[in-house]
Parts: structure tokens; sequence; C-alpha cells
């Protein structure tokens, strides 16, 4: 018999719309505090950051959003990002879903979908 959960999405479980949106919020708190992290975004329009990361997120997760936004790969070409940074990033996103209460599975079905980005986010 299924469960509630196997009834929903993970982008519903994670709150919708307000729940990604507060995830993300907090957890660019969490990095733009990172002083490894920070010198990533000096430059970056964190408005344009959080829309575009609205839309990946929310795909990545089964949410209703299409990500419109250039590759990943040509994104992040050349910004030196090594495994040790996108380690750190994935464990502030950790840190974010247990401080918003998110479940242990949906925290690794999420670090698991994000992991599968990894490819094209070190340069």
């Amino acid at each position: 018999m299924p469960t509630p959960s196997d009834q929903t999405t993970l982008y519903q479980r994670l709150g919708g719309e307000h729940g990604v949106e507060r995830l993300l919020m907090d957890f660019y708190a969490h990095v733009l505090e990172d002083p490894e992290l920070a010198p990533f975004f000096e430059d970056v329009s964190m408005d344009k950051l959080i829309s575009m990361q609205r839309e990946l997120f929310s795909s990545a997760v089964d949410g209703p959003h299409t990500y419109s936004g250039k590759p990943l790969k040509e994104v992040h070409a050349g910004r030196g990002i090594t495994l040790h940074h996108f380690q750190r990033f994935r464990e502030h996103l950790l840190t974010t879903l247990k401080d918003v209460g998110v479940s242990a599975d949906d925290m690794h079905d999420v670090i698991h979908r994000v992991t599968r980005m990894k490819k094209d986010v070190l340069s």
C-alpha cells in the first residue's frame, strides 16, 4: 500500500514554492558566510542566481519549473571550482536541509540529485 510520501513529489515534501524559496535563501546565507566559497559569488547578481537556482533546484526535485539558464558546464567553466569546493557547497546544503526539518530520506535524495551535477560544475 502506498504511503503519503509515495504520492507526493520531493518538491512538495520540501514545501513547494515557499519551502524551496526559504531553503535557497537559507542555503546561500550559509554559502556566502563561508570564506572558501564566498569569493565565487563576489561579482554575481544574487537576485539572478536565486532565480536560476529556483529553476534548477525545482527541476532537480520534480518541481514545476524548468531550468532556462545556460548549461552548468558553461556557467562554471574556468572558475577554479574543485572537488573540495563542491563538497563544502554540498555540506552547506545538507546543514540547511537539516535546519529546515527535511527528513533523512529526503535529505539523502536531494544530496544524491545535486551530486549528479558534479561533473558539470567542477573545472
